[in-house]
C-alpha cells in the first residue's frame, strides 16, 4: 500500500477520537466512508489552546488493526474495514514533511492494539522519541497511551509527549463490561493514576525530568449504552477530582457498518454531546455541581432545547432577577448569557460607576437571554414573563428585548 493510501485510511480511522478537540470535520459516520480523513484534509485536524489559538495537528492512527473486539469501535477485531499500518519511519517522515511545510504544528498519534499492549506502546513512544531526539521536533505531541502498558513505557511516553490521554471509553463500568469486556476499568484508572503522579512530581520539583507538561485528558462515548447524562457528568466530575485531568471529551456514538446487536439502532443526537460540553464547562469554570445541572429524581437527561445554565435558572426563578450592581461574582456567573469574561468586565466597570442596560449592549451580550434575569440602573424585567416565554425566546431570540421589560 502506498503511503498516501495508508494516510487516507488511518486518518479517517482516527476521526472518532475527540480527545484532541478536533473540530470542523465531516459527519462522524463511517457508513460509506470515503477515507478522506478527520477534516477532509488528509488527517489535518484542529485543536484549540486555552488562549483560543487554533493549532493544526496531524491526527492519525499508527494502525487500525486491533486485537480487541469492542462493540462500538469501527476498528474492532471483527470489523470488515480496510486495514493499514504505518512503520515508525513513515510516521516520523510524514510528521516532519508536514511540519517543515508549515501544514501542521503538532502530532496526535493513537493506535489499535497489535500483538500486545507493550509492543504497541513501544512503537508509539519510539515515534515521539525519534521526533524529539533525532529530528529536533519542537512541535506539540499528544500520545494516546495504552492502559495496561508497563509503567516504564508510560514514563517514557511522558518524557517525550506534551500531553497523554487514556480513554475511559464508557461512562459506567457496567457499560464497559457489556460493550468492551476485554478491557478493564481498573487498568484504566491505575494508568491514569500513574500519569497523575508523574505529572505532579514533575511540577513539584524544578529539576525533575519533563513529564507531559500539558497534562492528561480522556474521552468517553455517549449514547452507546443506557447511561444518562447525569451518569456521564458524575463520572466526569470524579475523573477531574481524582486525576486532575485537563479535559474530559465526549463523543456521541456514531453509526458503524455491521454494528453489533448490543448497540442502539439509532445514534444519539449530536446536540446531546454539545449540551454535555456546556455542562462540563459549568462545572469547571462556573461553580456548578452535577446535582444542580442534572437534579436527582428527574430523568437524568439534559434539556436539548435550552442550554443547562438557562435550564437551571428556570428551575430557580426565586433567585432572579439579579442586580448587576450589587451581586457577587458567584451569582453573576449563574446568570444565563453572562460568560466568565463578561462577568469580569462588569466587576471592573462597576468599581467606577453604576451599570446600565447599554453597558451590556456595548459588551455584545445576548440581551434576549440575559434581560429576564437582571436588574440594572435603568432596567427591570417585567414580572409577568413566565418560563415558557423565556424558553421560546431562547430557542428563537426576539427582535427586541422590550418583551422582557426594557
Amino acid at each position: 500500500m502506498k503511503l498516501t493510501e495508508k494516510l487516507a485510511v488511518l486518518a479517517d480511522a482516527a476521526k472518532y477520537d475527540a480527545s484532541c478537540s478536533s473540530s470542523g470535520g465531516r459527519k462522524r459516520d463511517s457508513r460509506g466512508s470515503d477515507g478522506i480523513g478527520s477534516t477532509g484534509g488528509m488527517g489535518i485536524c484542529h485543536a484549540y489552546a486555552p488562549d483560543g489559538r487554533c493549532i493544526s495537528l496531524l491526527k492519525v492512527l499508527l494502525t487500525n488493526f486491533c486485537i480487541y473486539d469492542c462493540a462500538y469501535c469501527i476498528n474492532r477485531r471483527s470489523s470488515n474495514v480496510r486495514r493499514a499500518r504505518f512503520t515508525v519511519d513513515e510516521i516520523v517522515r510524514l510528521t516532519m514533511d508536514f511540519y517543515r511545510r508549515n501544514y501542521i504544528e503538532g502530532l496526535f498519534l493513537s493506535s489499535g492494539i497489535i500483538q500486545t499492549s507493550d509492543y504497541t506502546m513501544e512503537m508509539l513512544v519510539e515515534v515521539a522519541r525519534r521526533l524529539r531526539v533525532e529530528e529536533r521536533f519542537r512541535g506539540y505531541i499528544h500520545l494516546k497511551t495504552i492502559p495496561d502498558a508497563s509503567p516504564e513505557l508510560l514514563a517514557a511516553a511522558g518524557r517525550w509527549a506534551d500531553r497523554l490521554s487514556i480513554n475511559v471509553e464508557m461512562p459506567t463500568e457496567s457499560g464497559l463490561n457489556a460493550l468492551a469486556p476485554e478491557k478493564d476499568a481498573g487498568d484504566i484508572r491505575r494508568s491514569m493514576g500513574r500519569l497523575r503522579l508523574g505529572i505532579d512530581e514533575a511540577r513539584a520539583e524544578k529539576k525533575a525530568p519533563r513529564f507531559a507538561p500539558a497534562g492528561q485528558s480522556t474521552q468517553m462515548i455517549v449514547g452507546a449504552d443506557a447511561a444518562s447524562d447525569r451518569d456521564v457528568l458524575e463520572t466526569s466530575s470524579t475523573l477531574y477530582a481524582s486525576y486532575r485531568l485537563r479535559r474530559v471529551y465526549f463523543s456521541a456514538f456514531s453509526p458503524i457498518p455491521d454494528a453489533s446487536r448490543a448497540l442502539p439502532l439509532r445514534p444519539p443526537p449530536l446536540l446531546r454531546e454539545h449540551r454535555l460540553y456546556q455542562a462540563d464547562w459549568l462545572m469547571r469554570f462556573y461553580g456548578f455541581d452535577v446535582g444542580e445541572i442534572a437534579p436527582p429524581g428527574q430523568s437524568g437527561m439534559l434539556d436539548l432545547d435550552i442550554d443547562p445554565k438557562l435550564a437551571w435558572a428556570l428551575r430557580h426563578r426565586e433567585k432572579f432577577p439579579v442586580d448587576l450592581n450589587t451581586a457577587d461574582r458567584e451569582m453573576l456567573l449563574r446568570v444565563p448569557g453572562l460568560g466568565a469574561r463578561t462577568v469580569q468586565k462588569l466587576l471592573v466597570m462597576r468599581r467606577h460607576r453604576r451599570l446600565r442596560y447599554d453597558d451590556l449592549v456595548r459588551l455584545r451580550v445576548a440581551m434576549g437571554k440575559v434581560a429576564p434575569f437582571i436588574v440594572t440602573l435603568d432596567h427591570r424585567p417585567r414580572a409577568d414573563v413566565d418560563s415558557r416565554l423565556i424558553r421560546a425566546a431562547a430557542a428563537r431570540p426576539p427582535a427586541q428585548a422590550d418583551l422582557f421589560g426594557h
